[in-house]
């Protein structure tokens, strides 16, 4: 019997397009780094290759420790000075990048209706942001953090999307087995392969990803009305 639910965030509980958010949000970092002496272009460089580190992270260290030694690697260990700076980014100038997404009110009343179903939920989204701009995500889609009872970020995980051990991770922390679950989400392929643990998936298709063309018809799919339903049956 299914006892948890996890779900994604971007493209899952938060409608957006994967490139115009990125675009947006490399833009405004960017915007604030500048007058700091940093060059957009090696800024973003830099970014991006803690962000692969991450992604390529074998449990070793937190994924916030392996994005820092990555990042300060390429810009200089000056930049660890600055953590206030990224953190005041996020805190503040980041919020402008809300008008890259969209907004869905089925999301929070999905997870509303499934909370008082007595189903526990955990918010598994990469781990690739600081805790600080993934609340601010959260409140974005209309929800509160507080909602779920687990949150991963790159302060508290130490694997990424697609391993399955970030996966392996989730379960862990919430002590549960993975035929108890069932993974929400918009990926096919980050999102789909919890499946492999022995989850349930469900596939929500309002902002599919779908980078190798799978053909979608293996998964239970559709929107927040059809993920009710599912939910329902089980």
């Amino acid at each position: 019997m299914i006892t948890t639910i996890l779900f994604d965030l971007d493209g899952t509980l938060l409608p957006m397009d994967q490139e115009v958010f990125v675009k947006s949000y490399l833009g405004l970092l960017a915007q604030k780094m500048a007058p700091y002496g940093y060059q957009s272009e090696q800024l973003i460089r830099a970014l991006w290759a803690g962000t692969g580190a991450m992604v390529k992270n074998d449990g070793s260290a937190l994924n916030e420790a392996v994005f820092w030694k990555v990042f300060a690697g390429i810009l200089g260990e000056d930049v660890l000075n600055d953590k206030p700076l990224l953190d005041e980014f996020y805190r503040v100038d980041f919020q402008q990048a809300r008008s890259s997404c969209g907004f869905d009110p089925r999301a929070a009343e999905a997870i509303g209706q499934i909370k008082a179903m007595g189903f526990r939920v955990a918010l598994a989204t990469n781990p690739l942001f600081p805790s600080v701009a993934t609340r601010s995500r959260i409140r974005w889609a209309g929800l509160e953090p507080e909602v779920f009872e687990l949150v991963t970020t790159y302060e508290n995980s130490r694997f990424c999307k697609p391993n399955v051990d970030y996966y392996r991770e989730i379960l862990g922390k919430l002590e549960v087995s993975p035929d108890r679950c069932l993974m929400v989400g918009n990926d096919v392929g980050e999102d789909m392969i919890a499946e492999t643990l022995g989850m349930r998936v469900f596939l929500l298709t309002d902002c599919l990803i779908n980078r190798e063309q799978k053909d979608i018809s293996a998964y239970p799919h559709g929107s927040f009305p059809e993920l009710l339903e599912y939910i329902r049956d089980l």
